[in-house]
């Protein structure tokens, strides 16, 4: 006998998760499969627990204020009781995953799937092989890192961020953090916080590739230093060494590093192992992203596409995000289109870091002329009673239009922050809508409204802004 869904979703990260809850939630018959641990990279091994140990780690780095303000007392970090802290935190999250897929009546079930044909999929478990048809399919099965050579995972000594949090930590005091991207830099920080002693090795500036203005970059190098964390640029790296007593790596250049155990912060690939696309038409590049249109379709028209396995974007963010999209197209005829610049990208380390949308090379590039308001924390009542200064609100704007064509929130709470930049009802009057609001004070956000209100002013956008209450 085989079972008949609306949807089917390959995947529990967050954003098949979302898929299956926002599909029974607007009355569509759902089942997802999930062929490891419920949840996904993000619940499991990614952001949940990294954000769990990050609030510890801006918790330790807040105290080189504490004699200022009369707190009295050191804090030191302990990896060990903080891998327990977020294994529970996890557990109690997965709980709920699973309570709220049953309330939902989601049809949740454990086992390897592989299409059959463009509404058949073949379903592995421990009960033996059996069949699903779902009219409609969504892919999100993620991705799993990529370890370049010459490193060679070992356990207890070249980790990947998986295995970081696959079991409790291991022994050592040095540690090398291999990367410049999102996650290296965000670990780097966690673990010199957590008392371990940090060599970061890169090959090239951390974060150059992700949009961010050299303003954020040069802050988060500032606030690195302040944390006595200073990555080490190397060429590439001639070899690595593992023995009973630690890691030797040897660069290219002859520089010579030696640690307890190495983590790879060396980025992930999609994971589309076992899926069976090629049989049913679903295309993948060159990287191995299964192929997909603006509207999140396959080539196979009812198959859709989402998150890592998907987007080079790698984020829970886009994940999320494709996955409304995706239902949304389910039900709605595919008339709803992703850009995946305007979701919002946030790194958790020395400071917060958070962006959207355009830079202004990416908005010359397509013929628009950028305009840019500014404001920074340094002035913000709220930001000097915290202890954290430094950072600012950027925004880009249309200079003829007044449109929002992207922005950055560097400093605390950054990651909050930038809903604020996503949340108006179109990108033409989202400055208008920010202009227009009334705000706690004293507060961060109040700098945003700071920054659009500059804009308007530096570049003479107050009618496009303020409507004919700007005119002067």
């Amino acid at each position: 006998m085989t079972d008949v869904f609306d949807l089917a979703v390959i995947g529990s990260g967050p954003g098949g998760y979302r898929a299956a809850v926002l599909g029974a939630l607007r009355g569509l018959n759902v089942a997802i499969v999930e062929r490891g641990e419920w949840g996904g990279c993000c619940l499991n091994r990614g952001c949940v627990p990294k954000k769990d140990w990050y609030h510890s780690a801006r918790l330790i780095a807040a105290q080189r204020h504490f004699e200022g303000r009369g707190i009295n007392g050191a804090l030191s970090g302990d990896l060990d009781k903080a891998w327990a802290h977020q294994h529970d935190v996890v557990a109690t999250v997965r709980d709920s995953y699973r309570s709220y897929l049953k309330h939902l009546k989601v049809r949740a079930l454990d086992g390897e799937a592989r299409f059959r044909g463009p509404e058949e999929i073949e379903l592995t478990g421990a009960e033996g092989t059996h069949s699903l048809h779902a009219r409609h399919s969504i892919i999100a099965t993620g991705a799993v890192p990529i370890v370049p050579e010459p490193f060679e995972l070992a356990e207890g000594r070249v980790l990947s961020t998986d295995m970081l949090f696959d079991r409790p930590p291991p022994d050592g005091q040095r540690v090398a953090v291999i990367g410049s991207g999102v996650v290296a830099t965000e670990f780097a920080f966690i673990l010199r916080m957590l008392g371990r002693e940090i060599t970061w090795l890169t090959r090239s500036r951390p974060l150059s590739r992700l949009g961010f203005s050299p303003q954020a970059v040069s802050t988060l190098e500032q606030q690195l230093a302040a944390a006595d964390i200073q990555p080490q640029r190397v060429p590439g790296y001639e070899s690595v060494h593992v023995s009973d007593s630690g890691v030797t790596i040897t660069a290219t250049d002859g520089n010579r590093f030696e640690v307890d155990w190495v983590l790879l912060g060396t980025g992930r690939k999609p994971q589309t192992d076992g899926l069976g696309l090629d049989a049913i038409g679903v295309k993948t590049d060159r990287h191995g992203y299964v192929q997909r249109n603006a509207a999140l379709q396959t080539a196979v028209p009812n198959i859709y596409a989402i998150g890592d396995v998907a987007g080079h974007w790698m984020t829970a963010n886009h994940a999320l995000s494709d996955a409304t999209i995706a239902v949304d197209n389910i039900l709605g005829g595919n008339t709803r289109r992703q850009d995946g610049r305007f979701v919002p990208m946030v790194v958790y380390s020395a400071v917060e870091m958070a962006r959207l949308g355009l830079d202004e090379d990416s908005a010359e590039d397509e013929e628009l002329e950028p305009a840019v308001g500014f404001a920074a924390f340094e002035t913000s009542p709220r930001a000097l009673g915290q202890d954290e200064p430094e950072g600012f609100v950027r925004l880009i704007g249309d200079m003829d239009t007044g449109a929002l064509l992207g922005g950055e929130i560097i400093g605390g709470d950054a990651g909050e922050l930038i809903h604020l930049l996503s949340l108006a009802p179109d990108r033409d009057t989202a400055l208008a809508w920010l202009a227009r609001g009334t705000w706690n004070h004293p507060a961060r956000a109040e700098e945003i409204l700071n920054a659009t209100e500059t804009l308007a002013s530096k570049w003479h956008l107050q009618t496009a802004i303020f409507g004919d209450s700007g005119r002067g």
